[in-house]
């Protein structure tokens, strides 16, 4: 089953592209069959249905339903293995 993958930034254009790009290989090295969608944060209320994770690049306060990470670790370098890690321990089955 494919699971949904909604990264969001404040403008939907470069930080979450690079967070995305960064997600999709994440989860082809590990077997795991999403679709990866970008969109800003504030369209999150719009987009998280049928979500199973939402990654953002900036801070968020509101409690979507949905699993949430905060992935500003792509952009910055600094803990990327925990936020993978934290990735894929929701999306595994």
């Amino acid at each position: 089953m494919t699971k949904k993958v909604v990264v969001a930034c404040g403008g939907a254009i470069a930080t979450s592209t690079v967070a995305a790009n960064k997600i999709k290989e994440l989860l082809k090295d590990n077997g795991i069959d999403a679709e990866v969608k970008q969109t800003r944060i504030s369209e999150l209320s719009a987009e998280k249905d049928g979500a199973d994770l939402i990654v953002t690049t900036g801070k968020v306060k509101k409690d979507y339903g949905v699993p949430l990470v905060h992935g500003v670790a792509f952009i910055s370098g600094v803990g990327i293995e925990k936020t993978e890690q934290q990735i894929l321990d929701v999306l595994k089955d």
